[in-house]
């Protein structure tokens, strides 16, 4: 299936915010998270990732610092700051409205807190 673009890009801010919440991270890697969270069905692209990153860079919401891999190739590691984990903390209850609203309207069954907490 072919995710609208529309939906991907409104989805890239509090998807990064999310997986940044999990540790600090650089934007291969991010890319790969997101693919692997899908199940393949959402394929990011640096010049897709990297505006956001800076984005939030640039609002105080991450915070960047160079470092190296283990292969001693330099690479940029991002990771939340406190107005970040505020940003995905209202990203959530944003999108879970949203969510809720389209599972009510079309009339999907609610499913038990336990299963839906991680949505």
């Amino acid at each position: 299936m072919k995710l609208a673009k529309d939906l991907v890009a409104a989805s890239t801010v509090p998807m990064v915010l999310a997986i940044l919440a999990d540790g600090e991270s650089y934007g291969y890697a991010i890319i790969q998270r997101v693919h692997e969270l899908s199940d393949g069905e959402m394929e990011w692209t640096d010049g897709m990732l990297y505006p956001v990153l800076h984005w939030l860079e640039a609002n105080g919401h991450v915070e960047a610092r160079w470092g190296e891999s283990e292969t001693g190739r330099k690479r940029k590691y991002y990771s939340l700051k406190p107005e970040g984990k505020q940003h995905l903390a209202d990203h959530r209850a944003q999108w879970l409205t949203v969510h809720e609203t389209l599972r009510r309207a079309w009339r999907i069954p609610h499913v038990g807190a336990g299963e839906n907490a991680g949505a």
